[in-house]
């Protein structure tokens, strides 16, 4: 007997793909190595600082060692694990962050990584913290935090402490959490002082192992608390018998002030793994929907392997694909229920699951589009561009999938927004715009993979990681590139006058056009997976083969505890896509 609502709508949908017909073993081989390449960095950025046997004989576990302790195993989806915006030496902003199921619930986990400055708040760290916030936010889920932090980088200490989203912003953000009922929890190793306390008491619960403390200021902090300017020779060998007893002392803020005085800390373990299971247990008790109420169909994989997109999806970007076949293999049994089909050729839009769960779908198809735009004569279109129409249907679409509460994962691939007197007068800035308007009015869950090209504005207009209210977090690939324009485009720009006018006055073209190359040069390198990860402009670059598990951890987490439901028999998406008759005769 069916146990799921609606089956003529959510079961039996119709499928995409087919098998490929050739592995194409070049593509194969280049992409791969772009990942081994990745891979190696993220080695290199985790080896970083003190070794692991250093920690493990100290008695300490490593950030990566207590986060394997504490998710459920194969489900840890790593973020921003190379983000790197200020340049730090050690290649990262010193911390460890993800997306992990923890006794079956979904968290964002963020871990200081005591291998470096023991867990200290370098550069960069703020933003990266507020990114953590932003996906906790939008998908309703739990911050947890396993938390080493030694405090704030002191000879760097004017890129960490100022500014808006500067270092006090997420103690803000995690009272916004709490605000609006998302709970964060700490689980707390080692010294935290300054900075550090305040990440410690700043959460909903406080979960300490038996050696942490928390404090306003550490014990060489208390010590110079009235400053003068100065340090004179007197002041030194204060400084040096201040210090010396400080050692034989319990740092401020110890088990023994914040457990049995002020109770700020709710539980405290012995071992270090108890900290994770106090973790554990507290996850337990918060409230969360069992996936299967909102399943609409048995889950199943793929009809197509993931390896095929290394053979689908070329890395050279003037060739083209099928991103039908894209689609085939990430989503159940390859099925696909499109919306306003050859309306709009340039996107395609439409419904699909995800382990039995319902999901909206927006991609750039790819390829020459005949005919079309319908607002230029004889026009040939290009898949990857947006235009008027493939505007208006993505501005429905998402605007039903709101209605509808289902999430929203975006695929792009995208050169941009048509250009010229025509597309003006065919009102896609408005209509780019409107899209912008029509996904922040969504209050849904997004999720952005930018699997090849991100360009211009369509990159924002795509789902892309500006929503800060809607979009959960982005991924890219081995193939991905981001730019405002491409370097050809942008050196065109920026120097065919000065060839003109060079030219006019006979001189020697070659000094412009080696300008002319530095720059292609320098945007291409700018632009590579690598150095996207690195900005930020995605928050992880990941293999090919781990895109639907990505997918699989936004859409179980954004069905774990709704903002809203819409019950599935008074959906209308499902309705405006198909038509009814078509069921009827099923």
């Amino acid at each position: 007997m069916n146990n799921y609502s609606m089956p003529k709508y959510f079961q039996n949908m119709p499928t995409i793909g087919k098998p490929v017909a050739a592995v194409n073993n070049e593509n194969m081989e280049a992409l791969k190595a772009i990942e081994t390449d990745i891979h190696e960095a993220i080695k290199t950025v985790q080896a970083e600082g003190r070794s692991d046997e250093s920690l493990n004989e100290s008695g300490q576990m490593t950030a990566l060692q207590r986060i394997a302790a504490l998710v459920d195993k194969g489900t840890w989806c790593p973020l921003n694990t190379i983000y790197n915006p200020e340049g730090n030496d050690n290649g990262s902003t010193g911390i460890v962050k993800g997306l992990g199921r923890i006794n079956g619930k979904w968290a964002v986990i963020v871990a200081s990584d005591n291998k470096k400055l023991a867990g200290a708040w370098v550069a960069g760290q703020a933003d990266n913290l507020l990114r953590a916030s932003d996906t906790a936010k939008t998908l309703r889920i739990p911050l947890v935090y396993v938390l080493n932090c030694s405090g704030v980088k002191f000879t760097e200490q004017e890129k960490v402490y100022p500014n808006r989203r500067g270092g006090g912003t997420p103690f803000f953000r995690n009272a916004e959490l709490q605000k609006l009922g998302i709970p964060v929890i700490v689980g707390i190793y080692g010294t935290n002082p300054a900075g550090g306390g305040y990440h410690s008491i700043s959460p909903t619960l406080i979960i300490a192992h038996r050696k942490a403390n928390m404090a306003v200021g550490g014990a060489g902090i208390v010590g110079g608390m009235n400053p003068k300017g100065h340090i004179e020779m007197e002041d030194a060998e204060q400084i040096i018998q201040n210090t010396m007893n400080a050692g034989k002392q319990n740092p401020p803020g110890s088990v023994s002030i914040h457990f049995n005085e002020t109770g700020f800390m709710r539980e405290v373990y012995q071992e270090e793994l108890g900290v994770i299971e106090g973790i554990k247990k507290y996850i337990d008790m918060l409230p969360s929907y069992n996936l299967e109420f909102f399943r609409v169909d048995t889950p199943k994989p793929p009809k197509y392997s993931a390896e095929d997109l290394y053979s689908i999806v070329p890395l050279n970007q003037k060739k083209v694909y099928d991103m039908y076949e894209v689609l085939a293999r990430l989503f159940d049994n390859s099925e696909f229920v499109e919306y306003k089909k050859g309306f709009g050729p340039e996107i395609i839009a439409g419904t699909a699951k995800i382990n039995g769960l319902l999901v909206g779908v927006v991609a750039n198809a790819q390829g020459l589009l005949m005919k079309y735009p319908e607002y230029r004569e004889n026009a040939i279109g290009i898949g990857g561009k947006l235009y008027r129409q493939g505007l208006i249907k993505m501005n429905e679409f998402v605007t039903l999938c709101g209605r509808d509460k289902l999430p929203i994962v975006w695929v792009q691939d995208t050169t941009g927004i048509d250009v010229g007197d025509e597309a003006e007068k065919a009102e896609l800035l408005g209509l780019g715009q409107s899209l912008i308007y029509s996904i922040e009015n969504t209050d849904v869950p997004q999720f952005e993979i930018t699997l090849r090209k991100g360009s211009a504005a369509a990159h924002y207009v795509l789902g892309g990681p500006q929503g800060n209210n809607t979009n959960a977090f982005s991924i890219g690939t081995a193939a991905t590139e981001m730019y405002v324009m491409n370097g050809e485009t942008a050196a065109i720009a920026m120097y065919s006058r000065k060839l003109v006018k060079d030219k006019k006055a006979g001189k020697d073209l070659q000094p412009t056009i080696d300008k002319m190359n530095e720059l292609i040069a320098k945007f291409h390198g700018e632009s590579r997976p690598k150095a996207c990860a690195e900005t930020g402009m995605v928050d992880e670059i990941v293999d090919m083969t781990m895109l639907r598990p990505y997918i699989e951890a936004f859409v179980e987490s954004a069905y774990q505890n709704p903002k809203g439901i819409c019950a599935f028999h008074q959906m209308l998406l499902p309705r405006s896509t198909r038509d009814f008759d078509s069921y009827t005769k099923r």
